[in-house]
């Protein structure tokens, strides 16, 4: 049985929650999220080296609570060690408006010693501790209370061995010479542009607009930056205000009235009725939007080829030092770097030392 501390922050808000002399701390989030566009923070898990505290931020009414900024400017003044971290600093920050002053990802980490890129905590617990989690409850209703001893025991396991994960990486990291590189990706988690709904960039995230051209590419950025904006005045799901399915749909048939907006095919009515004519004015401004909105662009014969050696470099790169070609470059950021693109991470930090510089003569070359 793990062993733990529970907390509510609800009865005890002025309460010091992590010992004094800790440096470092081990980090999870149990949320809710599928029917809200911010995520629930349902449960904080802590792990120091001499306990584990489950920090509960819901009353017996289940509803949200604000945490006290007490809490958030003292936990957040430790490095955090969390593994998969994005999704986790991503509710914390919609939370609190803070991130931790540091922070080391256990999955960044492992990805660089050669596990796969994607490797899941209870996967690399298994490796590194011959441990097996119980994973029983992955879709619980974190949100219910009171929470149950057998919940609350899986989610201080959750945090358990990740300190004890990091002293592992770190000393392999160290051996392979590696570490700096870990810590690089881990920091570059921090940037809290990560972290903003950004309305117009929102097109960037739809699959299968990037086939689109002209007035129908026009139209899928116009009404994804609309989604969004209605996604977060509403705080409901993207896919609840209208669906990637249909969304494209429109902005393929592109319908210039009410009549044949509502026979696109799986349209709701009532979708038609309260967002109706705000559907038809974006198609109708994509007309005149269509030469601002300039698709992504994809390389030309000479780009294809340029690409295919870029990526050849990368595979050689990533065989020698036996991780997974896309750590170091997936084939999308290549096709950006051929396009003009040149923001890509293999072009900065220790990525531009092991290949970042070679890839950039052969651009420059072609």
């Amino acid at each position: 049985m793990t062993d733990y501390r529970l907390i509510n922050l609800c009865a005890n808000k002025d309460c010091q929650i992590i010992p004094e002399r800790t440096e470092r701390i081990g980090v999870d989030t149990e949320f809710m999220r599928e029917r809200t566009y911010y995520a629930k923070l349902c449960l904080l898990q802590v792990s120091t080296n001499s306990e584990i505290i489950c920090i509960d931020p819901l009353g017996s009414s289940q509803t949200d609570v604000l945490l006290p900024n007490q809490f958030w400017q003292e936990i957040t003044q430790f490095e955090w060690v969390l593994h998969a971290a994005r999704q986790d600093l991503e509710i914390v920050y919609e939370t609190s408006n803070l991130l931790p002053h540091d922070v080391f990802d256990t999955q960044i980490a492992a990805a660089l010693l050669g596990f796969p890129a994607q490797v899941g905590y209870a996967k690399l617990v298994s490796d590194l501790f011959n441990v097996e989690l119980d994973k029983a409850y992955t879709r619980a209703d974190w949100s219910k209370r009171p929470l149950s001893k057998p919940l609350l025991k899986y989610a201080a396991e959750d945090v358990h061995y990740l300190l004890p994960a990091y002293e592992q990486l770190v000393a392999r990291l160290k051996s392979a010479g590696r570490l700096d590189w870990a810590i690089e990706d881990s920091r570059n988690l921090l940037d809290v542009s990560l972290y903003k709904s950004d309305p117009s960039t929102a097109v960037e995230r739809l699959k299968g607009a990037r086939t689109m051209q002209g007035k129908s590419w026009a139209a899928a950025a116009r009404l994804a930056s609309w989604r969004e904006r209605e996604a977060i005045r509403t705080n409901r799901p993207r896919q609840w205000v209208l669906s990637d399915r249909l969304l494209l749909k429109i902005a393929a048939l592109l319908p210039n009235s009410m009549k044949t907006l509502a026979s696109v095919d799986g349209l709701p009515e009532k979708t038609v009725q309260w967002a109706g004519k705000d559907l038809l004015q974006i198609i109708e401004h994509a007309e005149t939007d269509q030469l601002r909105y300039e698709g992504p662009r994809r390389p030309d014969e000479k780009g294809k080829a340029i690409l295919k050696e870029m990526q050849q470099k990368v595979k050689v790169t990533a065989q020698n030092l036996k991780l997974a070609p896309e750590l170091i470059a997936p084939k999308k950021e290549l096709s950006a770097a051929v396009t003009g693109n040149r923001k890509s991470r293999v072009f900065c930090g220790w990525r531009q030392k092991i290949i970042g510089n070679q890839l950039l003569e052969l651009l420059e070359g072609s």
